[in-house]
């Protein structure tokens, strides 16, 4: 019996790809890479945020008025108005010169009464309060730069 030798000129079953798969692949991989930073990436900003956790320090006994921006760790729209919106220089300088800036998380289980009290649902929720805490408004969704800056130079 003669058994059939494999011949050593069969070729590889490995095809050569061609260079321009080669380089989409690549440019793909650096730009959903890019993409996924750019997504979560939110720069710090020099607002002065307090973060609370009950009624009564909403109220402030300054003259201030409150920004109160609620937010979740999870919120595309909140990291952009972040990256965006609040780490504007002349965003950062009108709020810390004439407003006090609180942040609240929705999904903390300590603010869920603050979160019901102001029907902040759905995030981003902005709401500006007067010095007293009555509300002056009330913002859902994301908020353009230059329209929250107007917002806060007409209060």
């Amino acid at each position: 019996m003669k058994t059939k030798k494999i011949s050593s000129n069969v070729k590889s079953s490995k095809k050569k790809t061609h260079p321009f798969w080669s380089f989409f692949w690549l440019t793909f991989l650096v730009v959903s890479l890019w993409y996924a930073w750019y997504s979560f990436y939110a720069p710090s900003n020099e607002i002065e945020w307090v973060t609370l956790s009950n009624q009564e320090s909403l109220i402030n006994n300054s003259n201030k008025y409150a920004i109160v921006f609620f937010t979740a760790e999870w919120c595309s729209p909140c990291r952009i108005m972040k990256r965006e919106v609040f780490a504007d220089q002349k965003v950062e300088e009108t709020i810390n010169s004439k407003y006090r800036a609180i942040m609240i998380d929705i999904d903390n289980p300590e603010t869920k009464d603050i979160v019901n009290q102001y029907k902040a649902y759905a995030t981003p929720t902005t709401i500006l309060l007067d010095p007293e805490g009555k509300v002056v408004r009330h913002i859902v969704g994301k908020i353009e730069k230059d329209e929250f800056l107007q917002m806060l130079l007409n209060i």
